[in-house]
């Protein structure tokens, strides 16, 4: 294939995606594979169009992080400093000495902190919310993944600093200057014919399973139901815009936005704010398998320790390679070795969450191996 990527692996990892389809594991799924700054292969596969989009979840929060990036090379934003400097609202029951760079790192300390979307545009709402929530240990301590609040408390901070929406302010900063049209962070429901719905398949894993494979007869108890995925569905909640897990995309434009994580020729980020970004590993604290957590000021960092597959990379990229993968099998990252960036979307939420590893692991690892 032309442009630098390899025929051979090109054909085997849609021959693997396509497994997944033909088996019944996921209603539909798309990818994109970029290089040297341009999307050179993508395809979609089972009962979608081309040009379907996406519910992306966690693969959201690079984007929300890079508008703080883009702050901090400002300086209108400060790492060091604390968040209730920006937002006074913030300095209640111990919540006074988090960092901003706790925040993008998910060491703050609040990782279950309740928040309805459906409140955020109601500004006094907002701010009590952020005066109730308590931490659950000693921020900068530990890691646990902060599944939405850290980044409710990024868009806060986007706000209080520019005084623009922070959808706005992302859309104008970062999605425009990179020509990424098919990216949103909030999508009006005139707007989302296209967004394929969210599909459960599958049944959970049994505890001899997860005994089996993890050594735990039950995964820890998060937000991240798939009662919560499925609420990805409703239009008002997409309409939000959920920081931590509300965007929707194309695979294409996933690709193309972490292109310019590797080569910023727009010049949207300082060069060091974004060096440090993408390559910088700031919190190695476990997570609940032991696995260290590998996370710069937004990202997650393959490694050289043998379980980049634990983070969602597989098996074949760089130990610098980059990234953030979502809930539901989404994929995302680049490698600055071969110069590749990688995008796998789903609108099948498979309730089997080894096979759903599994699969990650090997979608991710043949498209490591597509650089010509």
């Amino acid at each position: 294939m032309p442009g630098g990527l390899d025929d051979a692996a090109v054909e085997a990892l849609v021959g693997r995606a396509r497994q997944e389809i033909d088996a019944g594991h996921l209603p539909s799924c798309q990818m994109a594979l970029a290089r040297g700054g341009e999307v050179l292969f993508s395809a979609t596969l089972g009962d979608a169009a081309p040009d379907s989009r996406y519910v992306v979840f966690s693969a959201t929060k690079p984007f929300v992080a890079s508008a703080v990036w883009a702050l901090l090379g400002e300086g209108a934003l400060d790492v060091g400093r604390r968040v209730c400097e920006y937002v006074p609202e913030f300095a209640t029951n111990g919540k006074d000495v988090v960092t901003v760079e706790q925040v993008l790192l998910h060491t703050a300390g609040f990782p279950h902190a309740p928040f309805d979307p459906l409140e955020w545009d109601d500004a006094e709402r907002r701010r009590a919310r952020f005066a109730s929530w308590r931490c659950n240990w000693e921020p900068g301590t530990r890691f646990e993944y902060h599944a939405t609040s850290a980044h409710w408390v990024l868009a806060e901070l986007i706000e209080r600093v520019t005084g623009e929406d922070f959808r706005a302010y992302l859309r104008r900063r970062v999605l425009e200057p990179l020509g990424l049209t098919r990216f949103a962070l909030g999508v009006p429901p005139g707007q989302q014919h296209d967004v394929r719905p969210l599909v459960p398949v599958g049944e959970p894993a049994s505890p001899a399973e997860l005994r089996d494979a993890l050594g735990i007869d039950e995964l820890p108890v998060t937000e991240v139901t798939p009662e919560a995925l499925l609420s990805f569905n409703r239009p008002e909640l997409r309409a939000v815009g959920v920081p931590g897990g509300g965007g929707v995309s194309d695979a294409a434009d996933v690709a193309r936005f972490y292109q310019a994580l590797l080569h910023d020729r727009a010049g949207v980020w300082d060069p060091a704010v974004l060096a440090d970004a993408t390559g910088v590993v700031r919190n190695t604290f476990p997570d609940y398998l032991g696995v260290p957590a590998n996370r710069t000021r937004g990202l997650v960092v393959a490694g050289d320790d043998g379980r980049a597959h634990l983070r969602g990379f597989g098996r074949t990229v760089s130990p610098r390679a980059f990234g953030h993968s979502g809930a539901g099998g989404q994929i995302a990252w680049a490698d600055p070795a071969t110069g590749l960036s990688f995008c796998f979307l789903t609108n099948g939420l498979d309730q089997h969450v080894l096979r759903e590893w599994r699969r990650t692991t090997a979608i991710a690892s043949r498209a490591g191996a597509t650089a010509a």
